[in-house]
């Protein structure tokens, strides 16, 4: 990638985190909410069993009310977790009220280690993404470590989990610098819009 290119996603990632760094609570309430109607009858219509999602981290869009519902609606709920071993590769553990959670590295809050309660990605009917930014046709852009494009690089050809991402509207941006890493995701949720792609 050219230094341009690499400036231009610092700038942007610079200024999508301030921008939703400076959501107030009141405000980051309500798009909660209102994103966690989207994507229930979206989960609904894709008749999901179980799915992978994070914690809020960074004024990311609040996930809890989200996984409040889908613990009550009996969907099996999972969360990443830095694999101890695999650098720069994802675990996904399962989530439950009981379930202990321990800071990692990057001062995210993750389950605590327990195989008993790792599931495969393609085994997920849906994973929610996190993302810095996406533009106009469906284009991520993560935190930068690659975690997430890892993960899905064969979600096409496997057919699961289907990345669905989840980010405020002030997200978005028109176009995003993109390499041939970079998986795109075909559904985006916001508070005031489903992004199909």
């Amino acid at each position: 990638m050219t230094s341009s290119a690499n400036i231009k996603r610092s700038e942007i990632r610079a200024n999508i985190r301030a921008a939703r760094r400076n959501i107030s609570p009141e405000q980051q309430a309500c798009f909660g909410q209102q994103a966690c109607a989207h994507m229930l009858a979206q989960l609904e219509k894709l008749k999901v069993k179980r799915l992978a999602l994070y914690l809020t981290n960074d004024g990311e869009l609040d996930t809890q009310p989200l996984i409040e519902i889908l613990w009550q609606n009996g969907i099996e709920v999972y969360l990443p977790r830095l694999h101890p071993f695999s650098r720069g590769n994802l675990l996904f553990l399962a989530y439950r009220p009981n379930t202990s959670l321990v800071q990692n590295s990057l001062k995210i809050w993750e389950p605590k280690l327990d195989i008993t309660q790792m599931i495969q990605p393609h085994q997920l009917d849906v994973i929610i993404t996190p993302l810095v930014a996406f533009d106009d046709v469906g284009n991520r852009m993560g935190m930068g470590g690659g975690f997430y494009d890892r993960t899905l690089v064969n979600w096409e050809r496997m057919g699961s989990p289907l990345p669905i991402g989840y980010a405020h509207d002030c997200q978005q941006v028109d176009s995003l610098p993109c390499e041939y890493w970079d998986i795109p995701l075909p559904m985006i949720i916001t508070p005031t819009k489903i992004w199909k792609f």
